[in-house]
């Protein structure tokens, strides 16, 4: 006797569902009849009937798949649904949604959601599967319009290209290539050092990227023994910027974060990039080459290096004041590209966000209409003791007014072992390090130091502390 063969299951997909709907509310068929059409059991017609109302949203929606027979439940429906939202959103701003993006939100949000989730290409199918995406062609921006002749009486500026308007002002980024004379002093003495610096900053002044230095030297002797994670500042070791590296670099950190962002060139920079590999998350938006304005506000270059030849000035002051009978240039002749970097880093922290939004607006570079700041007192640093204001004022200017070609001329470290053994210092240990805190702590208690200095003090010991434990 041969046993009966266990029935197959026969799935209705979505759309063959509202067909059965719409059967039991035209005609006056049962749901056996029904179900003898559709070759499925009179149960599953039942189950349809009461579901009616789920599955008619569904429908309605426009967002499921239509040919789906069986809709599993997601455990996460709450990332689900909220990666679904951000997707529409990004959609309706025509931003270029890959899948790797994807995957990055899920986990944003599963983070933000405090949700123990790892999203995978798995899972991103069937998500897909389930909310009927798919993805579209890429957005490609307008080009600019042509610059208006401005009004009588009123300088001349370029208008922003229309696609601009698509970016909120956080995603507005500018950079500029500055040239710098890191060992200049006001005397114009030891002027002939220079090294190429990159800035780049959004218009809400809310993220600035970490400076770039380039010069000629593939390893400055000062870099000997430190670690690359630990620099201040990104070193390219030729001369010029290197664009393609740097824009790679961008274009995939906005990746990570799921952004499209648009980036104010000089337009023969964008001229230079045309053969640049594609960037999927950072579109370049050029500055007409007739306009006056740089595509990094130039009150922002020059706050930056007012902070810095202040801090520079600080330092050497103090070096002289060490080494009696020495001259400023003398005490500058001992300034490396490493110093040069921690400088730079900690000139470029001091430009105030507001200031970049103010500058960002009055320079015609700003996506939208924002609130200019109160004041503008803040950007500059105060004059150095010994120069007056219009001293200081040239110091800051000083490659403007006096271009120079020379580069940075940063001793090159040795070639063979036996020349390092004898050219580089030893480098310090951790015992070393632990007898520099509790030197630097009995100066500043014989020298009355402010009880906030301390506390910034304390964080530096336990962080040294904590690294001499590893």
């Amino acid at each position: 006797m041969e046993l009966s063969s266990k029935k197959k299951l026969h799935a209705l997909s979505l759309a063959e569902k509202i067909q059965v709907l719409e059967l039991l509310d035209e005609s006056k068929m049962s749901q056996s009849e029904v179900a003898r059409r559709f070759q499925v059991s009179q149960p599953q017609i039942s189950r349809i009937c009461k579901n009616k109302e789920k599955l008619l949203a569904d429908w309605c929606s426009g967002t499921a798949n239509r040919e789906r027979k069986r809709k599993r439940e997601s455990k996460y429906s709450g990332i689900d649904e909220a990666l679904l939202c951000w997707y529409h959103i990004a959609r309706a701003k025509a931003w270029d949604v890959t899948g790797p993006m994807l995957l990055h939100k899920a986990k944003e949000l599963a983070d933000i959601m405090r949700q123990d989730f790892v999203p995978s290409i798995g899972w991103l199918v069937r998500w897909k599967r389930r909310n009927n995406v798919g993805f579209g062609a890429r957005h490609v921006l307008a080009p600019p319009f042509p610059p208006e002749p401005p009004p009588p009486g009123f300088p001349a500026r370029t208008p922003l290209p229309l696609s601009l308007k698509d970016f909120s002002p956080e995603d507005v980024f500018g950079c500029a290539e500055v040239p710098l004379l890191y060992r200049a002093m006001p005397s114009r003495e030891g002027s002939g050092d220079q090294v190429q610096v990159l800035l780049c900053a959004n218009s809400r002044g809310t993220e600035k990227r970490q400076v770039l230095v380039s010069g000629l030297q593939a390893t400055p002797r000062c870099f000997f023994g430190v670690s690359t994670e630990a620099l201040p500042a990104s070193y390219y070791p030729e001369l010029g910027i290197p664009w393609s590296e740097w824009l790679a670099q961008f274009d995939q950190d906005m990746g990570r974060q799921g952004r499209q962002v648009a980036l104010l060139l000089a337009a023969q920079v964008v001229e230079e990039l045309a053969g640049l590999p594609g960037l999927c998350h950072v579109r370049l938006l050029p500055l007409s080459a007739t306009s006056p304005t740089t595509s990094l506000p130039s009150s922002v270059v020059r706050a930056f290096k007012a902070h810095y030849r202040h801090r520079l000035l600080g330092k050497l002051a103090a070096v002289q004041s060490e080494t009696a009978g020495s001259s400023l240039a003398e005490a500058g002749a001992g300034i490396t590209v490493l110093d040069t970097m921690h400088m730079m880093a900690a000139a470029w922290a001091k430009v105030p966000p507001q200031f970049i939004v103010s500058s960002f607006i009055q320079e015609g570079l700003a996506p939208c209409k924002m609130p200019l700041s109160p004041g503008k007192a803040s950007e500059m640093p105060p004059v150095p003791c010994g120069l007056s204001l219009e001293e200081f004022s040239r110091f800051v200017d000083l490659e403007s007014e006096e271009p120079v070609s020379g580069v940075c001329k940063e001793e090159m470290g040795p070639k063979d072992e036996e020349a390092a053994e004898d050219c580089f210092e030893p480098l310090p240990t951790k015992a070393d390090a632990l007898r520099a805190l509790g030197t630097l702590r009995r100066w500043f208690e014989c020298n009355g130091t402010s009880p906030e200095l301390f506390e910034k003090f304390y964080a530096c010991e336990e962080e040294v502390e904590r690294l001499c434990c590893l």
